[in-house]
């Protein structure tokens, strides 16, 4: 591409460089839901909707549909209004050249003018199918039309080259935002920008906004975007150097800007910085906040410096922060790690109702995972029961799991496992899903049930559940040695397919 070509931002960057019947009672009830108050306005939308979609089926291609839409004579009765086109665009969401062809069609009609709403959609389509050149014609369009635009179309535009990897085409529709009625102010600015900073082109955004800022003042959204950018392509340094920036610049970081670097570090397990940052916070008068703490707190449970962890809870206290939920989750989870679990229940029990926190059923899950792994199985299912009657929340999947392995651990299972099974289905209504079922098989098949386990194989693929390569290799291993020819036939079909 020739240099003048190019938009002028993209020259100075390059000079430096760098079924329709259900269908029709879902439109119905969309209509209802938007003030079609008459049935007899809902019944010729659903008409609408059933002989737009009879002819659409007809094309197969953008230009096709356009014809055999414009030479039919109900489809020019028809009564055409943005909530019309804008069912369609939902029901042609996965297929962009019915919806091309159709969004074209409605724009041929003198008498029509699409909403934003509409513009959104269709950009949404067209970027998410990746057919970019039609967006480009489809941004022309707008352009042509003098159709209103809004920043919020322009943004979902720029999203969808940037994620296509056409960064440049983002920022030429940046230099044309004038010719589509915007303005470039901070605040389209630092839209572009973090559209490029979250698809990690960090380096281009950076050589934009050192272009941009000579006409656009910055303001403290602008740096935090870098500082998330910069954290997200694992370059902590530039983030950490972009709060002095920041800061000479009048604006002041916030615990977002310091806890998004704060995590990188964590990430990295390079405390010595963690802590650095927290004294300069202090030192700001930017106080830590309970996600603060809760983000060090993990980090250090995952690198099983346990003791560090807890001194962790001593100066949040000190603080004066209050803790929350979640932080409470992780604090448990930390006590369990570190083997600590009569301080865990007394957190769990004492601490988080002193505190006026209510557990939920994460809490209970860490509680009864803790129990389990160490073979404290009874409290775990007290924890269970006390779960079950405390009405705050109710179990799910993951509730049960570590109580399914401590019955193959210690081989309760006919005493436990059909009690436990029995719960989650018929007393809580839970499905199995594809770990669980794998949790199930794995374990009858090493307790020597494989008759059972192979009923659940059957009873997972009824359910169109896939099971793991690896689960077919165990369960056909062992239907083998029982001579259960029929369950030998099935799994190796099954495992052909796979």
């Amino acid at each position: 591409m020739p240099k003048d070509a190019l938009s002028p931002l993209l020259q100075s960057l390059y000079s430096r460089k760098c079924c329709c019947s259900l269908f029709s009672r879902l439109a119905i009830a969309s209509c209802g839901a938007r003030g079609f108050r008459h049935q007899e306005q809902c019944q010729s939308l659903m008409r609408s909707v059933d002989i737009l979609t009879s002819k659409v089926a007809k094309g197969s291609s953008e230009e096709e549909i356009i014809r055999s839409l414009c030479n039919d004579q109900a489809c020019d009765a028809i009564h055409l209004s943005p909530n019309l086109i804008n069912i369609l665009l939902r029901r042609y969401k996965d297929d962009w050249k019915s919806a091309l062809g159709l969004f074209k069609w409605a724009s041929l009609h003198s008498n029509f003018q699409h909403s934003p709403e509409s513009y959104d959609m269709m950009v949404d389509i067209l970027g998410r199918m990746k057919v970019m050149d039609k967006l480009r014609d489809l941004l022309d369009q707008m352009r042509c039309e003098g159709s209103i635009i809004t920043l919020n179309t322009i943004a979902k535009v720029m999203r969808r080259f940037v994620g296509a990897g056409q960064w440049a085409d983002a920022v030429r529709i940046f230099d044309d935002l004038q010719t589509l009625g915007l303005e470039k102010n901070t605040e389209s600015m630092n839209l572009l920008l973090d559209t490029l900073c979250k698809e990690e082109f960090v380096e281009q955004a950076r050589q934009i906004y050192l272009e941009l800022k000579q006409h656009i003042a910055p303001n403290a959204h602008t740096f935090n975007i870098f500082i998330h950018g910069w954290c997200k392509i694992r370059r902590v340094e530039e983030a950490h150097w972009t709060i002095q920036e920041m800061k000479g610049y009048g604006c002041r970081p916030c615990v977002i800007s310091y806890s998004t670097i704060i995590q990188c570090y964590c990430n990295e397990q390079n405390f010595s910085k963690v802590y650095e940052l927290l004294d300069e916070m202090q030192a700001q008068d930017c106080s830590p906040n309970v996600v603060t703490y809760t983000i060090i707190m993990c980090a250090l449970a995952k690198a099983e410096k346990f003791d560090e962890a807890l001194q962790v809870i001593e100066r949040m206290r000190s603080a004066g922060c209050r803790p929350d939920t979640l932080f409470y989750n992780s604090f448990i989870y930390t006590l369990g790690r570190a083997g600590r679990i009569d301080d865990a229940n007394h957190v769990f029990k004492v601490e988080m109702p002193k505190a006026g926190v209510a557990p939920n059923t994460s809490t209970y899950n860490s509680m009864i995972s803790i129990f389990c792994h160490y073979a404290e199985v009874k409290r775990a299912f007290d924890i269970l029961e006390e779960m079950e009657d405390s009405g705050l929340c109710k179990p799910d999947i993951q509730t049960y799991h570590p109580l399914i392995k401590s019955c193959f651990k210690m081989g309760k299972i006919d005493s436990w496992l059909n009690e436990i099974l029995n719960d989650m289905v018929n007393k809580h209504h839970l499905g199995l899903d594809l770990s669980t079922y794998t949790l199930l098989i794995h374990g009858l098949c090493r307790a020597d049930r494989c008759k059972w386990a192979f009923s659940l194989f059957e009873e997972m693929i009824g359910l169109d559940i896939v099971p793991r390569y690896r689960t077919c290799c165990l369960l056909l291993e062992e239907v083998k040695l029982k001579n259960m020819y029929q369950a030998v036939e099935k799994i190796e079909d099954l495992m052909k397919k796979l």
